[in-house]
């Protein structure tokens, strides 16, 4: 048999994908089953964007792109960054991807070498740490803590920079917890990772989901980072497969000749289609449906207090509530079996992000609409109420010693 490379053995398993597939296998039986696992947004892409594809593919525009992408994409993403996000990003430093992934894999093959150590948090978004061993790096998780947001610290960074230590990769709204860095605290940390001659690679996907404080990007602090943007998430594009890289001037060259020859270019009609996302009235229904998600999270979080589900850090953007279940008597990843063959709800056990955690959590995503969340939570009012009655049953059968 053919010997399968070392990095396989290395790849870190994603069960939201495992949840999935039991999900669908029990949809398949004919049960009802609410989706509280993955994280894709129930949204769509807006008419008017359908409509600039169909043009677009009826006048031939579907061949090779430059790798960097086209010249009006990039801009419009340069304008998007400017007035939303308060960042300058000249058109030039921006390299249009296959989704976050396909910029993920850029960053990550022109900034590690074989054996460097990239630090993260724990939780975070456990593909991320592929693409850091598909480089031949390896991805250090960092304990992180309710009261920090589950977000790293300088501290953490004195604590743990070692010898083969090169940079930190960080997102901000984070995925599992939905949870923001406050802009201090992120100034300190990009600076502790300065100091020390490292890189930053900031996930910004969920930037645009926020629903407190409106955000700036991280590049407001520093210009001198590798920022990560996708059109899956605010954009509700997840499988026409475009995002952006946003670099230093200094690493562009390079990063385009990593692209050109391990992607060509990203999807040439949907990067056309992608430029009636930035056109007002599409961005008036971004905006409404933003709002919606704030209005699922509002009501979420009061239903969660209500049936005893701790939510440690309450988010404040991505569509995540990342809860801890200890007062359930079940570890994340029984609780969530459990969850979806007794109450038909799937959710995603907090092995996934990381081990810190790993034991005592679930991650709830509300990416579905309001009335199926209601029906979600009366589903899990009755399961809790279940194991509530069980356990009791069982401590009132204990011998008395």
């Amino acid at each position: 048999m053919v010997r399968l490379a070392d990095r396989t053995q290395r790849t870190v398993p994603f069960y939201a994908v495992e949840v999935l597939k039991q999900a669908q296998a029990l949809a398949a039986q004919g049960r009802d089953i609410i989706s509280l696992g993955i994280g894709e947004p129930d949204f769509t892409a807006p008419a008017r964007v359908l409509e600039t594809l169909n043009r677009a593919a009826d006048a031939g525009l579907s061949g090779y792109t430059a790798p960097v992408g086209i010249p009006a994409l990039r801009e419009a993403i340069s304008h998007y960054y400017d007035t939303h996000f308060g960042a300058r990003v000249d058109p030039s430093r921006i390299l249009v991807t296959s989704g976050a992934s396909g910029a993920l894999l850029l960053a990550t093959l022109a900034l590690i070498n074989p054996g460097d150590e990239v630090l993260m948090p724990d939780p975070s978004y456990p593909a991320n740490q592929n693409f850091i061993t598909a480089a031949g790096g390896t991805a250090r998780l960092i304990p992180t803590d309710a009261e920090h947001r589950f977000q790293l610290r300088p501290e953490d960074i004195a604590a743990h920079w070692g010898p083969a230590t090169r940079g930190v990769l960080i997102a901000s709204p984070s995925n599992p917890t939905g949870t923001s860095m406050p802009r201090e605290a992120l100034r300190a940390l990009i600076a502790a990772v300065r100091e020390r001659g490292g890189f930053v690679i900031m996930d910004e996907i969920y930037l645009g989901l926020y629903y407190d404080e409106a955000p700036q990007s991280a590049l407001t602090l520093d210009d001198d980072l590798v920022v990560i943007n996708s059109f899956s998430k605010y954009f509700h594009m997840t499988g026409w497969r475009l995002g952006w890289l946003m670099a230093p001037a200094a690493l562009m060259p390079a990063i385009e000749r990593l692209a050109a020859s391990l992607a060509i270019c990203a999807p040439a009609l949907a990067q056309h289609a992608a430029l009636s996302c930035f056109e007002p009235e599409v961005m008036q229904i971004y905006e409404r449906r933003r709002l919606s998600f704030k209005e699922r999270r509002d009501y979420l979080l009061p239903e969660f207090a209500r049936l005893g589900l701790d939510v440690p850090a309450a988010p404040d953007g991505a569509f995540y509530i990342f809860a801890d279940i200890r007062a359930q008597g079940l570890d994340g990843a029984e609780f969530c079996h459990r969850l979806l063959h007794e109450a038909g709800v799937a959710a995603v056990p907090g092995l996934d992000f990381g081990r810190a955690h790993a034991g005592h959590t679930v991650r709830f995503s509300y990416a579905t609409g309001l009335d199926r969340l209601r029906e979600a939570i009366s589903r899990m009012e009755t399961f809790l109420g279940s194991l509530r009655d069980t356990q009791a049953a069982a401590s009132s059968a204990q011998p008395l010693a």
